[in-house]
């Protein structure tokens, strides 16, 4: 027995020794290959990314213009509706003219509805003015303060976000009484 025999226990490990070995030339075609594959796929993947982009870009674009187009259909027979009334606003009475707005009115509200918009009245409720744009405070003894007296202009939400804020008058302390008055 030779002392690198791997039969013996003291023998030093046995090194492995290559079959075959590669020339310098083939490994660095063999990595030319890959870094030339791995550059194709970089440049691919950069040409989606600014394909993405640009498609983005577009969508984006189109979702600005054509945005409120569910809304406008909505509106179209609101306006044919009005564009009647006015038509026969020299012949019809006044009854007849008042229907007509109300109906009109409803058909407007109601394309405001679909299209997520809903109003809100806070009469008697606390002044919020995160809701609520103070147009006038006034003492009222029958009403605690910030009580929404009176809704000057009614306040829409979109979608749950508020659109326009109620315009209110809402209550104060009554002032006191001068003394000796």
């Amino acid at each position: 027995m030779s002392a690198t025999d791997p039969q013996r226990p003291d023998a030093p490990e046995a090194q492995p020794q290559p079959e075959q070995e590669i020339p310098a030339e083939a490994l660095l075609a063999e990595a030319q290959a890959r870094a030339d594959q791995h550059r194709a796929d970089f440049l691919r993947a950069i040409a989606e990314l600014e394909n993405f982009r640009k498609r983005s870009a577009r969508e984006i674009e189109a979702a600005r213009q054509y945005g409120v187009e569910r809304l406008a259909a909505e509106l179209l027979p609101v306006a044919d509706t009005l564009a009647l009334a006015l038509e026969s606003a020299g012949s019809a009475d006044v009854a007849t003219l008042v229907e007509g707005q109300q109906a009109t009115l409803r058909l407007l509200q109601k394309a405001f509805e679909r299209a997520g918009m809903t109003q809100f009245d806070p009469a008697g409720q606390l002044f919020d003015p995160a809701l609520h744009e103070a147009m006038a405070m006034r003492p009222a003894a029958e009403f605690p303060p910030h009580t929404v007296l009176q809704v000057v202009q009614k306040g829409w939400l979109l979608n749950g976000r508020l659109l326009r804020p109620a315009r209110v008058i809402f209550s104060a302390a009554p002032e006191a009484a001068p003394p000796g008055g």
